[in-house]
């Protein structure tokens, strides 16, 4: 999300940190900049008018200007502004309330509600230790109430039984009952859409919502729409009292319009994200991490939670064993790539990790996507059990086998194999240095991140507390960074 807005103004800011010093002028242009790639990225006039004011007044002011370091203190407060405009903090669920806590889902037809109502179902009760009830109040859209139960069987969530003829207010009043009979903590009320916003699904929304008196009514729009999800919103938010926003297909957004126009508009605080079609899929909307993103400054906290959340304890444990031995076989390159299929991918690394330049231009060109980790497991995979543990084994006859095996070339094992060349002999130097803390120790002198990238990084900042790795073991570090030459890998 945001790639086309993100590449727009870290154009204008490279420009601005490369100039010695500043004067009015120079911030005033680049400030008209920055309004045309807002324009350009869906964001509504009115924000981007109110939003480059505020920034063109604090930029241009005598501080900034006579700063050391004057064209990083206008990214700081572009950045500010970001934050503001966004929202600030944070906003998460009211469900802390005498059970049970009823959340309203409502919205247009095909914006993904009843999707979007699972996802938060499986948020509270994984994350939440909630005890969930899902409830479908649309009886319009053939099979609506089926998929919502069949998405229930999917999360391992609890659905109200379908009772065929019920109408929405009778059904949001059985829902009730069972869930304060059962003991449930929150439920979920799935409302029927419209094509368009008209009076009858007004009408219906306020008659459910005077029945189910819901903690939180939760509008899902579908960010791709851009500025007609703006107006949706707008609608929504002056007949129904709505406590949040919810969009939804944010990964495929490259523009990111509605999300930073959406806060402005309704007053209303956007609390989750859709990103991608799976179930898990959806993000908690942190107004300071998304700033850092569109500014290419990197979103290092949510890839340490998402590292903490996928990390096997088992894989990375054993991966610590051998790192503090000085030992990297084919099998553990193969683990180190399923870990990074599991935390979203190429998208969803570069999306989050600052700099990384030649791999965000290669996926923005087509040279490289996601597949690309399929493609290395592939290989790894036709590699015999001895090959795998003795990659020197492979001659150029077994190189032959392997490409034909994985349908890829010669050329893409050989690339392979010096990746894990390059991995193996920093196993070697970690150990001679002490193992998991003397690798953390060069790191924080040396480049982090970047230094692992063999050079692709591009002046990537240092990370805290062990450079390149993230937390995850206990006691220690996880041992994940992006494997030295993988830039190489993806040129074709």
């Amino acid at each position: 999300m945001f790639e086309s807005l993100s590449e727009r103004l870290g154009g204008v800011f490279d420009r601005l940190r490369g100039r010695g010093a500043l004067n009015e002028s120079d911030v005033r242009a680049a400030m008209r900049e920055v309004r045309i790639a807002l324009l350009e990225a869906d964001v509504a006039l009115p924000v981007v008018r109110d939003f480059v004011d505020k920034a063109t007044e604090q930029a241009v002011g005598q501080q900034v200007l006579r700063s050391v370091t004057p064209g990083q203190q206008v990214v700081k407060i572009v950045n500010d502004a970001l934050v503001e405009m966004l929202g600030s903090d944070a906003v998460d669920l009211n469900v802390d309330v005498s059970p049970p806590a009823v959340i309203m889902m409502v919205g247009l037809q095909g914006s993904g509600k009843t999707t979007t109502t699972a996802k938060i179902a499986k948020r509270l009760t994984e994350k939440g230790r909630k005890k969930v009830l899902m409830a479908s109040l649309d009886v319009n859209r053939p099979a609506a109430q089926e998929q919502l139960a069949i998405l229930g069987t999917q999360t391992s969530v609890a659905t109200l039984p379908i009772v065929a003829g019920q109408q929405p207010v009778e059904i949001a009043k059985r829902a009730l009952q069972a869930a304060k009979l059962q003991g449930y903590d929150v439920l979920l009320l799935d409302t029927a859409g419209r094509l368009h916003v008209d009076q009858a699904l007004m009408a219906e929304m306020q008659a459910v919502a005077s029945v189910a008196e819901p903690e939180e009514i939760l509008l899902v729009v579908d960010a791709l729409t851009g500025q007609d999800a703006v107006n949706v919103a707008k609608n929504f938010s002056e007949q129904v009292a709505l406590t949040g926003i919810v969009l939804t297909r944010m990964d495929g957004d490259a523009r990111g319009g509605a999300a930073l126009s959406m806060r402005a508009i309704t007053g209303k605080p956007i609390k989750f994200v859709g990103t991608g079609e799976k179930l898990d899929g959806l993000e908690q909307f942190q107004p300071s991490r998304v700033a850092g993103r569109i500014l290419g400054m990197g979103d290092i906290v949510s890839l340490v939670e998402r590292a903490t959340e996928t990390i096997k304890v088992e894989e990375a444990e054993a991966m610590a064993a051998r790192m503090a031995k000085g030992q990297f076989d084919m099998n553990d390159l193969k683990n180190q790539l399923g870990q990074m299929q599991r935390m979203g991918g190429l998208s969803g690394l570069a999306s989050m990790l600052p700099g990384i330049k030649q791999v965000k231009q290669a996926m923005a060109n087509g040279a490289a996507d996601d597949k690309v980790l399929i493609r290395m497991q592939a290989i790894i995979g036709s590699m015999t059990l001895k090959e795998r543990r003795k990659p020197e084994l492979l001659n150029a006859k077994r190189k032959i086998r392997v490409a034909k095996g994985s349908g890829t070339t010669v050329q893409d094992v050989n690339k392979l194999l010096k990746m894990h060349q390059e991995m193996a002999n920093m196993m070697k130097k970690m150990k001679k240095m002490g193992g998991l803390k003397g690798m953390a120790a060069m790191l924080g002198k040396g480049g982090g991140l970047g230094g692992l990238m063999g050079g692709a990084g591009g002046g990537m900042p240092q990370m805290p507390q062990g450079g390149g790795s993230l937390p995850g073991l206990p006691g220690g570090n996880a041992p994940f960074n992006l494997p030295p030459g993988f830039d190489k890998f993806i040129k074709k």
